[in-house]
């Protein structure tokens, strides 16, 4: 009893970032996007190319293109999968005319407002409601599909990919050639900002240290900064000696700690410092996460 009611409060949870995320996405479509014949790709972007073409609205076009990918999305996903991504396209596409109706007064008539900060919060909406295993819709739902058939190339980039047919429409439909370009500023803000909130920045430093004094080195870095390390042995290929080599993952801000502490006890110590964004196991990532 008790579990059915913690997971019932977790939907309930992911249903809330879900709507804060469709009323973003309606909000910044309607005020920074639209208005200044900014194509940020997707379904969106062939909402706005073709309300330019038969005025009903742009949310409304963006409905009426997802209802056949909607059906794939059911097929191919299940039913309990798409419900939230119809609640979500439906609360977009109420959203964005609804805003383009009633709060025409707060518009950002600025084409370069409106391709960076619109394009970001787009991100923001389209990542929160990704978090909550749900998608916007359009070629969110492809993208998902990509995932699975692709899951080593990131979300962002499929994006990337995918809209440049949109930009090429958007730029023959709207007869401007400055347009198109901020149209593909704001599909690259969208792809940087959407891999920014969905895998967030180099979140560790993984670190070789090679040095004459390995036990010292690990463990004022075990103490000192309560982190694991490991002893890779080796053996050097011009001196033949045997090494220990000290491998560790550590958070990025306690990076400049570890090099002091391996410049205190060996200044000629060798350390190769690289960045880790995906760490899996205790402290980092959980290997049950879905992927995104």
């Amino acid at each position: 009893m008790k579990f059915g009611k913690s997971k019932a409060t977790k939907r309930i949870a992911e249903y809330g970032l879900i709507t804060l995320g469709a009323i973003l996405y309606g909000a910044a479509t309607a005020l920074m996007i639209d208005p200044n014949n900014i194509a940020p790709g997707g379904l969106t972007g062939l909402a706005i190319v073709l309300n330019r073409i038969v005025n009903i609205g742009t949310g409304m076009w963006f409905m009426i293109m997802n209802i056949p990918i909607l059906i794939i999305a059911i097929w191919k996903f299940g039913i309990r999968f798409t419900i939230s991504t119809i609640y979500c396209t439906a609360v977009i596409s109420w959203v964005t005319d609804l805003c383009t109706k009633y709060l025409s007064g707060y518009i950002v008539r600025d084409t370069f407002l409106g391709a960076s900060f619109g394009s970001a919060i787009l991100a923001v909406a389209i990542g929160f409601v990704f978090k909550c295993h749900a998608t916007t819709g359009g070629t969110d739902v492809i993208i998902k599909l990509l995932r699975i058939k692709y899951p080593h190339i990131k979300t962002g980039m499929l994006y990337l990919l995918t809209d440049v047919v949109i930009l090429m429409i958007a730029g023959v439909v709207f007869g401007d050639f400055k347009a198109s370009l901020y149209s593909f500023m704001s599909v690259m803000v969208t792809s940087y900002c959407l891999d920014l909130v969905l895998y967030g920045r180099d979140e560790a430093k993984l670190i070789y240290i090679i040095s004459d004094k390995p036990d010292i080195i690990t463990s004022r870095l075990l103490e000192e900064l309560d982190i694991g390390a490991t002893h890779v042995f080796a053996k050097g290929a011009y001196s033949g000696e045997d090494k220990k080599v000290i491998m560790c993952a550590i958070k990025k801000r306690l990076s400049p700690l570890a090099e002091d502490i391996v410049r205190d006890e060996d200044p000629n110590a060798f350390m190769i410092i690289s960045s880790a964004s995906e760490i899996y196991g205790e402290g980092y990532k959980s290997y049950f996460d879905e992927r995104i």
